[in-house]
């Protein structure tokens, strides 16, 4: 089974490795922080003029204007059903094979390259720590949204940074600008500071923009799966780049989550600056992440 993305220029597209430069992430070797993105310029540069510069941008406009408190309200009762499919997470990771994503400045590549790629970055400098491994491996797993049997959603509710909706918008949130046209902007309800929450109430009570992180998160709560809190943190807030990044949004933040944030922090470097056209060996490393699965989920999963 396949995701199809019509139209999409990169779909089915097949990088042949020509060796490493000094850009490259080599696993053999640990991991190494390397100086540009696919397309050489810096990492998560969005006005840098590149083939995907001009696609990125209007792929946030439309993810602004629509992504309101209400829409989020809808899309987390209906995915919230768990009803679409069952499935194990290896199957999942097989699905996401030929999914690229849109919002991506830094990475052109199908989606399951990029998941093993943070994988194993990780498992190079944290061997102990196997919940982190997986959670690599799987906090994207939520992109299936793109797949017919899901709805087929649009990639501005898939994929991209993630934010709170009920309050402002932070001006550190990428393309600002196109907040203007979000009908929730100039509602004083939700345009304040606080906006429908309080001060320290903590993130579970924050209503995410919608898309594959807070679906994953869902799909893992609601499994029973025995990943700790951090890695449930990790897989809904990675995209979260006005937090962990900007240190936005703090003040609804309680203690819970500032001990998290740190295990975020430490992930958000292997899940950015991993990507690179370093190929990984599926079948070497899938005996390893299926052992994890068994340990932390069960062997079906309602989607």
């Amino acid at each position: 089974m396949t995701i199809l993305i019509p139209h999409h220029p990169h779909f089915g597209f097949e990088v042949e490795e020509k060796g490493h430069s000094e850009n490259d992430l080599i696993y053999n070797e640990g991991f190494v922080m390397p100086h540009a993105n696919s397309f050489g310029h810096n990492f998560r540069d969005y006005d840098a003029e590149s083939e995907r510069q001009e696609g990125v941008e209007n792929f946030y406009r439309t993810n602004h204007i629509n992504q309101t408190y209400d829409f989020v309200k809808r899309m987390r009762e209906e995915y919230g059903k768990l009803d679409k499919v069952e499935m194990s997470i290896w199957e999942c990771c097989e699905l996401l094979n030929n999914v690229v994503d849109e919002s991506d400045p830094d990475l052109d590549e199908p989606q399951i390259e990029h998941l093993l790629q943070t994988a194993e970055a990780i498992r190079k400098d944290y061997p102990d720590q196997d919940w982190l491994h997986l959670t690599g491996l799987i906090h994207d797993l939520g992109k299936v949204l793109l797949h017919p049997s899901f709805g087929e959603l649009p990639q501005w509710a898939v994929v991209g940074d993630t934010f709170p909706v009920g309050c402002a918008f932070d001006e550190s949130i990428v393309h600002h600008k196109h907040f203007k046209e979000n009908p929730d902007y100039n509602n004083p309800t939700y345009n304040t500071k606080f906006g429908a929450y309080e001060e320290g109430c903590g993130l579970d009570k924050v209503l995410m923009s919608w898309g594959h992180d807070d679906y994953m998160y869902l799909v893992a709560k609601e499994n029973k799966s025995s990943l700790p809190s951090a890695g449930l943190f990790i897989i809904r807030y990675h995209s979260f780049y006005a937090l962990h990044r900007s240190g936005a949004y703090k003040h609804l933040m309680n203690e819970e989550d500032e001990e998290n944030l740190k295990w975020l922090q430490i992930f958000n470097k292997y899940d950015l600056y991993s990507k690179s056209k370093v190929r990984i060996n599926v079948e070497e490393v899938k005996p390893y992440y299926l052992s994890l699965i068994e340990k932390y989920f069960p062997a079906k999963l309602r989607w």
